[in-house]
C-alpha cells in the first residue's frame, strides 16, 4: 500500500514537470510592451500622488489640518483680566471689579420640562416667553443672564438642566453709589467705560484678557494644556483728587436742599484752592451706577459740567477787581447808586432798593446792579471781554473729563452798551458751575487762575496771573462783607472759620425771554479768608417753596459743605465760635438781579 502511493506521487510530479506552457493559448500569447509600461506608470503615478498628498498634509498644509483637528478636541479658555480700580485721594475705593457668575446655554442641547423652564425663567428674573425667545435666537450659544448674584447662580445650578452652563466674569462694583455716580460714571457689561472717569480713562483702566488652550474629554474635564498660557493683563488703577468723605457730604447737602426747596435739581463743586484739584463734584438727581435699568436723562446729566447758565451777581466781584487793578477805583471810592436805577440807551437797570452812596466794597456787599454798571461802563468793551476770557469764560475747561462745555461769551465787537452793562452783573453770558468755581480761584490763589484736575496732584499748581495779589486780597475782604452781617448771605457763615463769597440769582431763560417764576440760585465762595484753602460753588435749580434768592437757598449748603470740608482737611479754625453762630440769625440783604 505504501509502495503504490509513493509511485503515484512520482507519476504526478513527472506529469507536472512535463506540462508545456506554450500549449496554453492564454499563456502563449505575447503581452504588448505598452501594457506593462502603462501598469508601471499607473503604479508610479499613484505613488507620486500619495507622496505629494503626504507632503502637502505634513508640510504645506500642516497648519490648516492642525487647526481643523484642534477644533474637534482643543478648547480655548478665556482668562479674563480685571479692570483697574478707581480710588479717591486717600485710597478709598470708588470703583472695583469682582468676580460674578454668568449663565449661558446651548439651545440645541437644552432639555427641560415645562415646570423646570418656569423655574429657570423665575430665577433669571424674566418671563417664560422671554426665556423661550432668547433660546430661539441662536441654536449654538446664547447668554441667559450675565453677572448674576451668587444666590441666583446657586438656584440655577440646583436645577441641573442639560445645556445650561455657568462661567465667571468680572463685574463692576461702585461702593459710593449715587454720591459719586457723576464722577466715577460706569462701565458696561463688557467692561468698557461709558461715562465719567470710567470713560475718560478707558485706556488706562482697560484690561486685556489672556487665554489657555486645553484638551478636554467628553465630560468637559481638562486633560492637558496644548500650548503655553497667555496671562491676562490687568488694568491700571486711577487715583482721583476726589475726597470720598467730602463728596458724600456735598451730595447729601445738595440732595437735602433740593428736597427742602422743592427744586428741580442741584449741584456743588469743591476745589482745592492751592492745587486746583476737584475735591467734590456732586449732582442731584443722581443714579446708582450698578443698577441702570430705569436710568433717565435727568439722572444721568452731570449738571456741574454740562449745564450752562447766566452767572448773575457772581460776576460783580470781577468788575470790582478790575476797577481796583486798573486804578479806576479803590475800596473806599464812593459810588452813587441813587435813585436805585440807571438808564442805558433807553433800558432801565434797577437795584432791589435804593442804597444811595456806597463805597466800592459796599457795592459788592449790597450786590448793587447800579453801582456795578457804573464801574463797568468806564471800561472799554474789549478790556472787559479780555478780563472774562482770562477767567476761562467762553472756553472749554482743560479737564480730563467728558461732557465739559464751553459756555458763551460773545465777541466784544458785537456788544451794545446795554449788553456790556448787563454782562457786568452776569446777564448775556453763560458758564458752567465748574467754570465759575475755577474763576474764583483768582481770588483764592492771590490773583492766579488755577488749572483744575480730576486727578490727584502732589505739587501746588502753577496758575496764570490775572490780577495782582493785593487786588485779590482786597476783593476777598469784600466777599467777606457780602457773606457777613449786612451782606446778602449771612447764612453762608460757618462755625469757626471765616468765609467770603457772592450770591447769584437769575431768572431762567425761556425761548427768547425770561421766565417770571423760574430761578437759579447759587453761591460761590472761599474759606478761610486770610489764606483760602477751598473754593465752593453751589447751584439750586428752580427752587419753588417760597424762597429763591441765592443767599437763602444756596448759601446754607455752602456753609455746611465748607465746615465739613475744612474739618476733613485738618484746617485749623481762624474765628471764635460765638460770633459766627449769632451771624447766622441776622437777616440777609435782598440781592438785585
Amino acid at each position: 500500500m505504501t509502495r503504490t502511493t509513493g509511485s503515484a506521487r512520482r507519476a504526478v510530479a513527472a506529469n507536472v514537470r512535463s506540462v508545456s506552457y506554450a500549449s496554453s493559448p492564454l499563456l502563449a500569447s505575447k503581452t504588448p510592451p505598452w501594457r506593462s509600461q502603462f501598469v508601471v506608470a499607473l503604479i508610479g503615478l499613484g505613488s507620486c500622488l500619495l507622496a505629494g498628498r503626504a507632503v502637502y498634509i505634513q508640510i504645506v498644509g500642516t497648519d490648516f489640518y492642525q487647526r481643523e483637528g484642534e477644533k474637534r478636541y482643543v478648547h480655548t479658555l478665556t482668562l479674563p483680566g480685571s479692570r483697574g480700580r478707581i480710588v479717591d485721594r486717600h485710597g478709598q475705593l470708588l470703583a472695583t471689579s469682582v468676580e460674578a457668575p454668568s449663565v449661558w446655554a446651548i439651545p440645541r442641547d437644552f432639555d427641560a420640562s415645562a415646570a423646570q423652564r418656569r423655574q429657570l425663567a423665575k430665577a433669571l428674573g424674566m418671563g417664560a416667553a422671554d426665556l423661550e425667545r432668547r433660546l430661539a435666537d441662536n441654536p449654538k450659544f446664547v447668554w441667559l443672564r450675565r453677572q448674576v448674584d451668587e444666590g441666583v447662580a446657586e438656584q440655577i445650578k440646583a436645577l441641573d438642566l442639560k445645556g445650561v452652563h455657568q462661567t465667571r466674569e468680572y463685574k463692576r462694583r461702585y461702593p459710593e453709589g449715587e454720591a459719586a455716580a457723576h464722577v466715577v460714571g460706569f462701565a458696561d457689561v463688557e467692561q468698557r467705560g461709558q461715562e465719567g472717569v470710567e470713560l475718560a480713562f478707558e485706556s488706562q483702566l482697560r484690561a486685556r484678557n489672556g487665554s489657555r488652550d486645553v484638551v478636554k474629554d467628553r465630560l468637559g474635564r481638562v486633560v492637558e494644556d496644548v500650548r503655553d498660557q497667555i496671562d491676562p493683563v490687568h488694568g491700571k488703577d486711577v487715583t482721583l483728587a476726589i475726597d470720598a468723605k467730602v463728596q458724600a457730604f456735598a451730595y447729601q447737602k445738595v440732595r437735602d436742599a433740593v428736597a427742602e426747596h422743592k427744586a428741580r435739581a442741584g449741584s456743588a463743586v469743591v476745589l482745592d484752592a492751592k492745587t486746583g484739584e476737584v475735591l467734590a463734584l456732586a449732582n442731584y438727581p443722581s443714579y446708582n451706577p450698578a443698577d441702570r435699568r430705569r436710568l433717565s436723562g435727568e439722572q444721568l446729566r452731570n449738571r456741574a459740567l454740562t449745564d450752562t447758565f447766566e452767572p448773575g451777581s457772581t460776576m460783580k466781584p470781577f468788575i470790582a477787581a478790575w476797577a481796583l487793578e486798573t486804578g479806576r477805583a479803590r475800596s473806599n471810592t464812593p459810588v452813587q447808586t441813587a435813585p436805585g436805577w440807571i438808564s442805558i440807551t433807553g433800558s432801565t437797570i434797577r437795584d432791589h432798593q435804593s442804597h444811595g452812596v456806597l463805597t466800592l466794597a459796599e457795592v459788592i456787599q449790597k450786590s448793587s446792579n447800579v453801582g456795578t454798571v457804573k464801574l463797568a461802563m468806564q471800561m472799554p468793551a474789549r478790556e472787559m471781554w479780555e478780563l472774562y476770557a482770562d477767567l476761562g469764560l467762553g472756553q472749554k475747561p482743560q479737564i480730563d473729563f467728558p461732557g465739559a462745555v464751553t459756555g458763551r461769551l460773545r465777541p466784544y465787537k458785537t456788544w451794545r452798551p446795554i449788553e456790556q452793562a448787563t454782562m457786568s452783573y452776569g446777564y448775556g453770558l453763560s458758564a458752567s458751575l465748574l467754570q465759575l468755581a475755577r474763576a474764583y480761584t483768582v481770588f483764592a490763589h492771590d490773583g492766579e487762575l488755577l488749572p483744575v484736575t480730576m486727578l490727584r496732584r502732589e505739587q501746588p499748581a502753577q496758575g496764570v496771573r490775572v490780577i495782582s495779589p493785593e487786588t485779590a486780597r482786597q476783593v476777598r475782604h469784600m466777599l467777606e462783607l457780602a457773606a457777613g452781617p449786612g451782606g446778602t448771605a449771612p447764612l453762608a457763615q460757618t462755625v469757626g472759620w471765616s468765609v467770603g463769597g457772592k450770591t447769584g440769582t437769575a431768572r431762567k431763560q425761556e425761548g427768547k425771554g425770561y421766565a417770571s417764576n423760574k430761578y437759579r440760585a447759587w453761591f460761590v465762595g472761599l474759606a478761610p479768608i486770610g489764606e483760602p484753602r477751598i473754593v465752593v460753588a453751589v447751584m439750586i435749580d428752580e427752587p419753588s417753596n417760597g424762597k429763591f434768592y441765592g443767599g437763602a437757598v444756596a448759601a446754607p449748603v455752602f456753609s455746611q459743605v465748607v465746615q465739613q470740608t475744612l474739618r476733613a482737611l485738618g484746617v485749623p479754625p481762624d474765628r471764635d465760635v460765638a460770633p459766627q453762630i449769632l451771624a447766622r440769625d441776622l437777616p440777609a440783604v435782598a440781592e438785585s438781579f
